[in-house]
């Protein structure tokens, strides 16, 4: 696997790209933000660092989600609660915090490459049904594209993750637990609130707030 890392602790990154030959992948260090919009189209995967001398990591990270939807982790000193829901919400597949450990981070990123499909037990399969309508939503399993009155919505791919779990079966409730085990792999994560970040972010998106309806203390299903 390619892997772009976009680190400018030149220590940290050594280490890190040494993990990672050792684990069989290519890696392309840059340093800089702009360096990693320029090679992003050659990555299978992005470990990217907040802190860059050019331009702040969120801002990097959502100019490449309007082009680009490769699987990347954040990497970075910034533990609050704050920093964390930004990176989620604004297109992250999963957050690190300083300091951690190297087998944490290659575990993650098996765990992001299941999800999005690159692994060999993808955690969301693409189902019989293609197409599923909620009012003028159209959500398209296969393409993984959702459009609102014939207006193409550009959701991360953790969103789509979400609403196609629900989409596969409309009417039924998904349980908090079983949509963070089924997206995140770990159920365990069910208190967190990524979840709520990513339904927030369907939700504004497709400027459909009823799309994804909430039962409380029940978990989550598609509306209608």
């Amino acid at each position: 696997m390619h892997v772009l890392l976009i680190e400018d602790d030149e220590r940290l990154a050594d280490a890190l790209a040494l993990a990672l030959r050792e684990r069989g992948h290519f890696v392309e260090r840059v340093s800089r933000a702009d360096e990693g919009l320029r090679r992003k189209d050659r990555a299978d995967f992005v470990l990217l660092d907040l802190g860059l001398p050019d331009m702040d990591g969120l801002d990097m990270l959502r100019r490449l989600r309007r082009v680009s939807s490769v699987p990347v982790i954040v990497l970075t000193a910034r533990g609050d609660e704050r920093t964390v829901l930004q990176g989620l919400s604004v297109g992250a597949d999963d957050y690190l915090t300083k300091p951690f450990r190297v087998k944490e981070l290659l575990a993650r990123m098996d765990a992001v490459r299941r999800r999005v499909g690159q692994g060999p037990a993808a955690a969301v399969r693409e189902p019989e049904r293609q197409e599923v309508e909620v009012g003028d939503v159209v959500i398209d399993l296969a393409s993984r594209t959702v459009t609102v009155a014939g207006r193409a919505v550009c959701l991360t791919a953790r969103e789509f993750d979400v609403l196609g779990l629900l989409a596969r079966a409309p009417g039924v409730v998904r349980s908090r637990a079983e949509i963070m085990d089924a997206v995140w792999g770990d159920a365990f994560l069910a208190a967190s609130r990524s979840l709520d970040v990513h339904v927030w972010g369907i939700r504004t998106k497709t400027g459909r707030p009823d799309l994804v309806r909430t039962l409380r203390g029940v978990g989550y299903r598609l509306g209608s």
